[in-house]
């Protein structure tokens, strides 16, 4: 990811995203059950998929509330691109969200942002993205517009002061006030 200007985060610290998953189940099964054992212990979110979305409620150090959403809505901010059962590095463009139980990673998902045009959005150091309305006083920016297929800040107009760029997928966020 690539950003211009004061105040976009790349990734939502790690600590945030860790999430006191619920206790651990014990059983032996086959692998398949022993699948199914391991995911009962994990949020909706730590099962989500490479291509759904993730919309985050509230954001802290210690817990994040974070759900699935469906990827049409307008609290869709992120988009899961890597799914992991350990603890990875995702590439610069993605933030980074860790489930944990007992002190071992239950899984790990690396996350792009997936802003819409005309929609506001909050970035905090401590707890990364999140939808808000343009009239709310947190909001820190509007996507004047999304361009997906290419990654080229130099198709931003003059209504973006910032801009973000991913690589993978190639998108460029053309970022501006979020009251105009």
């Amino acid at each position: 990811m690539r950003f211009v200007g004061s105040g976009i985060l790349t990734r939502l610290p790690l600590a945030l995203a860790t999430v006191a998953a619920l206790g651990a189940l014990g059983c032996s099964a086959v692998e398949k059950g022993a699948d199914m054992v391991q995911d009962a212990g994990k949020s909706d979110t730590a099962r989500a998929n490479v291509g759904d979305c993730i919309n985050v409620i509230e954001g802290s150090m210690i817990d994040s509330e974070t759900e699935p959403v469906d990827c049409s809505s307008d609290r869709a901010v992120y988009k899961v691109v890597q799914v992991f059962d350990d603890k990875t590095e995702c590439h610069e463009d993605y933030t980074s969200y860790e489930e944990t139980l007992n002190g071992g990673t239950t899984a790990f998902l690396c996350l792009a942002p997936n802003f819409k045009q005309g929609l506001c959005y909050n970035e905090s150091m401590l707890t990364g993205y999140k939808f808000v309305a343009c009239t709310a006083a947190e909001a820190s920016f509007k996507v004047v517009q999304r361009i997906d297929g290419q990654a080229d800040e130099n198709l931003c107009g003059e209504d973006a002061d910032k801009f973000l760029t991913l690589s993978e997928p190639k998108t460029t966020f053309c970022l501006g006030s979020p009251k105009s």
